[in-house]
């Protein structure tokens, strides 16, 4: 019986390197107390890093259905998508208008948070998070849409909203979750259940 080789171990790190790492990761955990206008089903405000993750996960169910998709890259795009609210937070999409230039402002936030960085990392970011804002891949596509699916999916879960938030979801995110077949057949069946909880939301404020 034949032992297997020793692996060398890895070589140390540049010092510089790892205290850039670990300062961009210090500096992202900000995205935790970035809050959401939807809540949780307990009624708590939801935070972006949540919704990240929840977006993450959701992706990875899916994956068997994505079988020409680069999976890592999606997961990436959905990882650093809203990375640039840790620094401005978020705005509703009700109250978003052209004027605000969110993807600019974003953006900025976000190389502004990726200063820490080595060049190398700081460079693939930048380029997934303009890869995300395009929407012109496949994988982008897919981020967006998403993304839209698992902020209404969380709004259905929300205690307090009312008949007429979700008849807004009905409308939201459109473009984006019918830009690919498989976010459009979710969608329709998301946008059934936005219905069936407006009827018994309507129900119950008639009787």
């Amino acid at each position: 019986m034949t032992s297997e080789p020793k692996k060398s171990p890895a070589p140390a790190m540049d010092a510089t390197r790892l205290a850039g790492l670990l300062a961009f990761l210090q500096e992202a955990e900000r995205l935790k107390d970035t809050l959401r206008s939807g809540t949780t089903r307990q009624n708590r405000p939801e935070s972006t890093a949540e919704h990240s993750w929840r977006l993450c996960l959701m992706v990875l169910l899916f994956e068997r259905e994505l079988a020409d998709i680069d999976m890592l890259r999606l997961l990436k795009l959905c990882v650093i998508h809203d990375l640039g609210e840790a620094i401005s937070g978020d705005v509703p999409a009700p109250f978003q208008t052209p004027d605000d230039d969110r993807e600019a402002v974003e953006r900025r936030d976000f190389v502004d948070l990726c200063r820490p960085l080595p060049d190398d990392l700081k460079a693939e970011l930048l380029g997934l998070f303009d890869e995300y804002s395009a929407a012109e891949t496949a994988e982008a596509k897919l981020a967006k849409g998403f993304d839209k699916l698992e902020t209404i999916l969380q709004h259905h879960l929300m205690p307090s909203a009312d008949a007429e938030f979700h008849t807004f979801n009905l409308g939201y995110g459109l473009e984006r979750t019918n830009a690919l077949p498989l976010t459009g057949q979710i969608r329709d069946v998301v946008d059934q259940q936005t219905r069936q909880i407006i009827n018994r939301l309507t129900q119950v404020k008639a009787d």
